[in-house]
């Protein structure tokens, strides 16, 4: 009898340590296969943002719902209504607003675009569309808690990120254009759960955008937009404004106007000589049909306006 058991446990031990064995090797080879997590409400990821034309921010992304689209979908949002309205105007995050479930898809243009196809395993393939750019990924490695994924562009164009298992989201994503220039930088500071207090996305949508440089003495630029609804939810609560702004020395000076169709000011601001500022955000809380905005130049300047609609949404957490 007690042979019997003893030949009993000596089989226990022996497969126990075959397979912790395996396990470790998977590990080590990257045959690993990394499943879908599963978001809770309040989760959290705190990222730094990094882009060739505009100052680096750093926002802390929030799961505000996890019953989105009938409940295949979690909301995405930010704990400061300041970076929802900056990531609205300047529309260099697409990980915002609804995520999937299944495959922690983003929407763009109202279609989940499945940049991480789950379950995530080495030599895995598929294409998805981001940036209005159509790419081809592929699983390069598994290795811990990480995953490398690469996507190509028909043009050149790269997408190089890396899903962190124990973060349940990625802790980097970089987007190169065909002549290597980094478009967007996205590196995971920190994660957590439990966030608490209010949250935030604003749905945004571009109205008017331009840029003028060196234009000359005594030039002046109008213009004239129109605001539309939003396509889909109806009318904007505000127009939420990005500029950057730079006079040289001398007798350098700008002015900027934009007046609605009843010509009452919306935004007047004037630099003179040596004035500068970027990054200022603002917003004109009643949006209208037709707006002209008016900017006379005069010696070395450089004015440069990004202007969006903006639909908030909050959640209290």
């Amino acid at each position: 009898m007690r042979e019997t058991v003893g030949v009993a446990l000596s089989v226990l031990f022996l497969t126990a340590s075959l397979s912790g064995c395996t396990t470790v090797s998977n590990a080590i080879t990257g045959n690993d296969e990394v499943d879908v997590p599963t978001w809770e409400v309040g989760d959290w990821w705190l990222y730094t943002f990094s882009t060739p034309e505009y100052t680096d921010d750093t926002a802390r992304l929030v799961v505000a719902s996890v019953s989105e689209e009938g409940g295949t979908a979690n909301m995405l949002a930010i704990s400061s209504l300041t970076e929802a309205r900056r990531h609205a105007v300047l529309n260099h995050n697409p990980f915002l607003g609804r995520i999937t479930h299944d495959h922690l898809s983003a929407f763009e243009n109202g279609v989940a675009q499945t940049v991480m196809d789950f379950p995530l395993e080495e030599s895995n393939s598929w294409g998805f569309t981001l940036f209005s750019i159509e790419w081809q990924a592929d699983v390069t490695d598994v290795s811990g808690d990480y995953v490398t994924i690469r996507a190509d562009a028909d043009d050149g164009g790269r997408l190089d990120y890396a899903y962190d298992r124990s973060a349940g989201f990625f802790s980097s994503f970089i987007w190169k254009d065909s002549s290597g220039m980094e478009q967007m930088r996205m590196m995971l500071a920190d994660s957590g759960e439990g966030h608490t207090g209010d949250v935030y996305f604003v749905r945004g949508g571009d109205l008017y955008s331009d840029s003028w440089e060196d234009t000359g003495p005594d030039v002046e630029i109008r213009d004239t937009f129109f605001v539309s609804n939003h396509p889909n939810d109806g009318e904007w609560d505000e127009m939420i404004y990005f500029l950057d702004a730079e006079c040289g020395s001398g007798s350098s000076s700008i002015t900027l106007t934009l007046r609605d169709h009843t010509s009452i000011s919306a935004l007047e601001r004037v630099w003179g000589p040596g004035a500068s500022e970027y990054g200022t955000l603002g917003t004109i809380p009643y949006p209208s049909e037709e707006y002209t905005l008016t900017a006379t130049f005069t010696g070395d300047t450089y004015l440069r306006i990004r202007i969006a609609g903006g639909i908030t949404s909050s959640w209290t957490l």
